[in-house]
């Protein structure tokens, strides 16, 4: 079953005060419930820009919306073919991942955003993944990284939808997102900037709360915490639904 999260227009702005264009967000939900039938999410974003003069004169104003889940470290290993069997020969660790990361824009990304504002903000999907480095002697270490954002955007987690936020009198804008079924627990930020001239002229940033509801909480937290009871309690339900549908076939030859 869908389930849509909107952020609506609502009276809390960002933080610097001495911006000239301000983010104005508000959420009407700021938790997704992981359940049984849970299908994936569709992020509802809408929003304006406060000012306190008029519009300034030149560039338009472009809007950015970026969306990423919980990041954790992601060892990357290479394959390759010796003697007839593919074996892992090198491997990296990249310090940081996103397990979910989508971009939407109000135009090609690189029409709205400078390089240099990129590398400050991280707000493409090759500069959220941070990687440090790897050992000298690993051959074409940058291949690992963009290894794991190739991966990730065939799963469907990494995505970037140029032309996808709709920007009404430089004003209201609004967009959506959407979120795979198989999602990762955790806090999800959601990010906001405004750009003109290629820069960041104001941004914004909130959290949405992933987390497993019901039944589903229970089996993972038992999985996590008693996992000798979780083994025994999945052996009796094996054996249980093993001797019923034998049971069954049983009763259905007899007849």
């Amino acid at each position: 079953m869908l389930r849509r999260l909107i952020l609506l227009l609502a009276f809390c702005v960002t933080p610097a005060m001495a911006e000239e264009e301000q983010v104005v967000l508000g959420l009407s939900q700021d938790r997704v419930a992981i359940t049984a039938n849970f299908d994936g999410s569709e992020i509802l974003i809408f929003g304006a820009v406060k000012r306190e003069t008029p519009i300034p004169s030149g560039p338009p104003l472009q809007v950015i919306v970026a969306v990423a889940g919980p990041s954790s470290p992601v060892t990357v290993r290479r394959k390759e073919r010796r003697l007839g069997i593919w074996v892992n020969t090198d491997s990296v660790l990249v310090d940081l991942a996103p397990s979910f990361y989508a971009v939407a824009t109000s135009a090609p990304l690189t029409e709205i955003l400078s390089d240099t504002e990129d590398l400050r903000y991280r707000i493409s999907i090759e500069r959220a993944i941070r990687s440090v480095g790897a050992a000298m002697n690993i051959r074409g270490a940058q291949n690992f990284a963009e290894a794991v954002v190739r991966i990730r955007e065939d799963e469907g987690l990494y995505s970037i939808r140029e032309n996808t936020v709709a920007v009404d009198e430089q004003t209201l804008f609004r967009t959506s997102i959407d979120m795979p079924a198989d999602l990762t627990e955790g806090a999800y930020f959601a990010r906001i900037y405004l750009t003109r001239g290629r820069e960041v002229v104001s941004q914004f940033e909130t959290t949405i709360d992933v987390r497993k509801v019901g039944l589903e909480r229970f089996l993972y937290n038992m999985s996590r915490q008693q996992p000798v009871w979780y083994g025994l309690m999945s052996l009796v339900i094996a054996i249980a639904a093993g001797w019923g549908a034998s049971t069954a076939f049983r009763l259905l030859r007899e007849n």
